[in-house]
Order: C-alpha cells, then structure tokens, then sequence
C-alpha cells in the first residue's frame, strides 16, 4: 500500500523539476499510483513490471522522495580478490619464471593466486591482474611462409638502389609564387604563372 509521503503539489514540482531520467521515471510512478492508477495500468504506461512498481512502493514508503532514483552509484561493487599485500606478493611473483617455466599466462597467475587464496579462482581473474599490474601479452612476430632466408635478404639489400639523399654542393629548389626558380633552366614547364583569363 503507497502512503502519501508528501502532499501531491510538493511531489508534482519533484517530478517536473528533475532532470535524472531514472529518478524522473520513478516520480512519475509514483505520481500515477498517488492519483489512484492501479499497478497494472501504471505499469502498462510507464513500461516497468509489476514487480519493479511494488519495489518502488516499498522504496518510497522507506524513505520517501530520498529512497528514490539510480542508488547504484552507491554501491562499492565487490571487494577485490587480492589486497594491497596480495597484489604486491603477485607483482613480486610475476617478476620471476613460472613454477612450470615459460611465460606467465592468465592460468598460471590464475593457479598462483588459488594457492595464495586457499580457493579456485578463474584463469579470467588471472588475466584481469595480468593487465591491473600492467602486463601484456607478449609474443614474438610471426614469419611468412614464403619469407625471404638471410642470405636472400643480403643479396636483395647489394642489387637494391640507394636511398635518396640531397647533394651537397646543389642549393635546393626555391621560388617565390609566380616567379621561375633561381636555378631552373628557361625551357622549363613549371615557368611563370599565368592566368587562364587573358585572352
């Protein structure tokens, strides 16, 4: 059963007042039960499930125009696996082998921190600590099947030309707009400007 939390003109303002969509939406249902809707009709306008409204009912009985709105940026989330302490002993840990050698995978971190822990933990949780700690998957470049050998590669590199580079006793090329180049020969193509209008 909704109570009248506050008089209908104060919860009226509220509703259009508010421009937090989620907090807006909850006044509205509220609005339309206080105005006598029932929670089938409201819950046919407003697009939320019966269970939702009786929530919301419950929510605003509790608490009132407070108790309504998103709350999930309250909610601290899940404590993390590993503390500060147990964060630090993995970094430690990363920085030496494997107990099975090779390189560290989201599995190996995965089985290290069950023995820490004392408790499965997924090789997903192994690979987030993997990239918290800052650690990336290395692995070397593949090669081309058809790849050249170094010996090919040393023979391409002498019959190749050489890179271009700018003679030293040759000023480069400067101009100033619609003029020829100090040293551009008279014939040239690229010669004084001109207008396409002269007739």
């Amino acid at each position: 059963m909704l109570e009248r939390r506050v008089e209908f003109s104060v919860l009226d303002q509220a509703y259009r007042s508010e421009r937090d969509g989620r907090r807006r939406s909850h006044l509205q249902v509220i609005w339309l039960l206080l105005q006598g809707n029932p929670v089938s009709e409201v819950a046919r306008v407003t697009g939320f499930s019966a269970r939702w409204i009786n929530l919301l009912i419950d929510r605003w009985n509790a608490a009132g125009l407070t108790g309504l709105g998103d709350r999930r940026r309250h909610n601290k989330g899940a404590r993390p696996l590993l503390d500060d302490k147990g964060v630090a002993a993995l970094d430690a840990a990363l920085r030496a082998a494997p107990a099975d050698g090779g390189v560290w995978s989201g599995r190996q971190v995965s089985a290290w921190m069950s023995d820490y822990l004392g408790r499965p933990v997924s090789s997903k949780r192994g690979f987030d600590y993997l990239h918290r700690l800052n650690y990336s998957r290395q692995q070397p470049r593949p090669r081309h099947a058809k790849a050249a050998s170094p010996e090919e590669q040393g023979r391409f590199k002498k019959n190749s030309p050489r890179p271009w580079r700018r003679l030293a006793d040759t000023p480069p090329v400067t101009r100033a707009p619609g003029t020829r180049a100090q040293n551009q020969p008279p014939g040239s193509k690229s010669g004084l400007s001109t207008s396409i209008a002269s007739g």
